[in-house]
C-alpha cells in the first residue's frame, strides 16, 4: 500500500480534528475586540482559517474503510500537535514580528503546557496575544486530542486508540468518548472555581482568568516579565498553589467524589505519592534556602512551599530563580521536576504512576534475585495480584520510557553544549532541558532569544516528545521514513 493510501486511513479524522479545534481557537478575537486590538485581528483570525483549511484538505483525500494500527493513530497524534505548534505561530510572528523560529518556541511551548518563553517583554505584549498564550496551555493542559475525543466517536479511527496515544492511559470510565466529556466538564468546573479563588487575592479579573487558566493547565505561561513575582502578593501565592495541586492530581478522583460520592484522594496512590513530595520538596528547600542563602524563616518557608509545588506538579510559575540556589537545592528540584504529577492528570514529567511502577518493579526484582528459583514472589498492583509475564512486560514497557527520557535529556544536552559558547554552564543546560523535557517551564535566565536557532530546534523538539512521552514521537518519524505497513 503506497503512501497515499496509508495516510488516508487517518487523513478523514485528522481533518475532523484540526476542524474542530479551529472552532476554539477564534476565542482570542472576542480578546482582541474587547481590548481594541484591531492591528491583532488579522493575525490571529489566520489560526482558525488555516487550521479549517489544512481540516478541509485533508477530508479531501479518497475514503479509507481500513482499521488504523496503533502506529498510525500515535503518528496522527504527534502530527496534529505539531501542525497547531506550526499554525499556533503565526499570530506571534505577524502580530509582534518576533523570528519564525522564536514564535514556533512560543507556540509550541504553549500547546505543550511546558512555559519556557521566546517574548522579550511580555508586560508590552498585546493582550490578544498574552490570552492566546494562556489559550493554548489552556486547551494543551487536557489534550488536543481530549479537546476533540467526544466527537471522535462517529469516525472511522479507534477513539481510544487516538485518546491514550497521546499518553492519557488513566482510565475511570469504560468509554473514552464520555471519559473526555467527563474530563471536560471537570475541567471547566476547576477552572470557573480557581478564577474565583484567585479573586480572593485582590488582582484584577483579566489577571485572574489567565492566572487561573495556566495553573489549572499546570502550565506556568504569565501576561507579566516578571511572573507572579510582579504581584508582590504572598496571599496570591497560597491561592494558586492549591490550583496547581488540583491540575496536577488524576482527574478520575473528582469524578469518583462527585458521581460516586466517594472520597478516595488519599486512597488513590499517585495522590498520596503527590503531597508526600510536595512536603519532601518544602521541607528540603526550605531548609536549604535557610542554611546556603541565608533567607530569613518567613521568606524561605514562602519560596519553599511554592516552588516545591511548582517543581512537582510541572507548572512553570516561580517566584525565585533557581540560578541563585545552592546546587545540591537545583539538583533536588530536577527530581521533583522530572518526575511530575499524575497521569490522568494536566501536569508533565515521566509522571507519578510510572515512578511508583519503577519502584515496584525494582524492588520485585531484588526480591526475586534473593530466593530460590522456585519460589514464586508475587508482583502486586493496584491490590491485585499481576501474572509474571504480565508484570515483567509491564515493568520492562515502564523502564524503557523513563530511560528514553533520560535520554533525550541527555543527548538534547550535549546538542545545545556544541550549539552555545563553551562558556555556558552545563548545569544550567541541563536544568533548562529537563524543564522542557518535562514540561515544567521553571527557568535560570538560560532560555532566551538569543540562543541559537539550533538551540531553539533542540528545545522545540523536546517539549514536543516530552509532552507525548516520546513514543508517538519515534513513531511519527518512522511513519514518514518507513510508513505504516508493519505495525508497531
Amino acid at each position: 500500500m503506497n503512501r497515499i493510501k496509508q495516510f488516508s486511513v487517518i487523513a478523514d479524522d485528522l481533518g475532523n480534528v484540526l476542524r474542530f479545534i479551529s472552532f476554539g481557537t477564534c476565542v482570542p478575537l472576542i480578546v482582541a475586540v474587547i481590548f481594541k486590538e484591531w492591528d491583532m485581528i488579522a493575525p490571529m483570525a489566520l489560526v482558525p482559517l488555516i487550521l479549517y483549511l489544512l481540516g478541509t484538505i485533508f477530508l479531501m483525500f479518497p475514503e479509507n474503510k481500513r482499521e488504523a494500527k496503533l502506529s498510525q493513530a500515535l503518528f496522527s497524534v504527534a502530527f496534529v500537535w505539531l501542525i497547531c505548534a506550526f499554525v499556533g505561530a503565526v499570530p506571534f510572528w505577524l502580530g509582534t514580528g518576533m523570528p519564525y523560529i522564536d514564535s514556533f518556541f512560543e507556540a509550541m511551548s504553549g500547546w505543550t503546557d511546558t512555559g519556557l518563553t521566546m517574548i522579550p517583554d511580555v508586560d508590552s505584549t498585546p493582550y490578544t496575544l498574552l490570552f492566546w498564550r494562556s489559550l493554548m496551555q489552556w486547551l494543551g493542559g487536557l489534550g488536543i486530542v481530549a479537546f476533540t475525543v467526544v466527537m471522535l466517536s462517529k469516525t472511522g479511527l479507534n477513539p481510544s486508540r487516538f485518546y491514550r496515544s497521546e499518553g492519557r492511559s488513566e482510565a475511570f470510565m469504560p468509554s473514552v468518548v464520555q471519559q473526555g466529556l467527563q474530563m471536560w466538564k471537570i475541567y471547566l468546573i476547576l477552572t470557573g472555581i480557581s478564577v474565583l479563588f484567585i479573586l480572593i487575592s485582590g488582582v484584577s479579573l483579566w489577571d485572574a482568568i489567565n492566572i487561573a487558566m495556566v495553573a489549572i493547565a499546570t502550565g506556568g505561561f504569565s501576561v507579566h516579565s516578571a511572573g507572579i513575582s510582579y504581584y508582590a502578593n504572598p496571599l496570591l501565592e497560597m491561592l494558586i498553589i492549591p490550583v496547581m495541586i488540583a491540575g496536577a492530581l488524576p482527574f478520575k478522583i473528582y469524578y469518583l467524589m462527585y458521581y460516586k460520592k466517594k472520597v478516595s484522594l488519599f486512597r488513590d496512590e499517585q495522590a498520596w505519592l503527590l503531597f508526600f513530595l510536595i512536603m519532601a520538596g518544602f521541607v528540603v528547600i526550605a531548609t536549604d534556602l535557610l542554611l546556603f542563602n541565608g533567607l530569613d524563616g518567613a521568606t524561605a518557608i514562602r519560596e519553599g512551599i511554592f516552588m516545591a509545588v511548582a517543581g512537582v506538579t510541572s507548572t512553570g510559575f516561580q517566584i525565585s530563580s533557581p540560578n541563585t540556589w545552592a546546587p545540591v537545592t537545583v539538583l533536588f528540584l530536577v527530581l521533583l521536576m522530572f518526575i511530575g504529577g499524575s497521569s490522568g492528570s494536566t501536569a508533565g514529567g515521566i509522571k507519578l504512576s510510572r515512578a511508583a511502577l519503577a519502584y515496584r518493579g525494582i524492588v520485585w526484582w531484588f526480591k526475586r534475585s534473593f530466593v530460590s528459583g522456585k519460589v514464586i514472589v508475587p508482583f502486586r498492583y493496584g491490590g491485585k495480584i499481576i501474572p509474571k509475564a504480565d508484570a515483567e512486560a509491564e515493568v520492562s514497557k515502564n523502564m524503557l520510557i523513563i530511560i528514553l527520557y533520560l535520554l533525550v535529556i541527555f543527548f538534547s544536552a550535549i546538542l545545545i553544549m556544541h550549539f552555545e559558547a563553551p562558556a555556558v554552564d552545563t548545569s544550567n543546560i541541563l536544568f533548562e532541558i529537563v524543564s522542557a523535557t518535562c514540561n515544567n517551564g521553571i527557568s535560570t535566565g538560560f532560555v532566551t532569544p538569543d540562543m541559537t536557532p539550533f538551540s531553539k530546534l533542540v528545545f522545540i523538539f523536546a517539549m514536543w516528545i516530552g509532552r507525548l512521552e516520546i513514543m508517538a514521537v519515534i513513531v511519527f518519524f518512522m511513519g514518514l521514513i518507513k510508513g505504516f505497513e508493519k505495525s508497531i
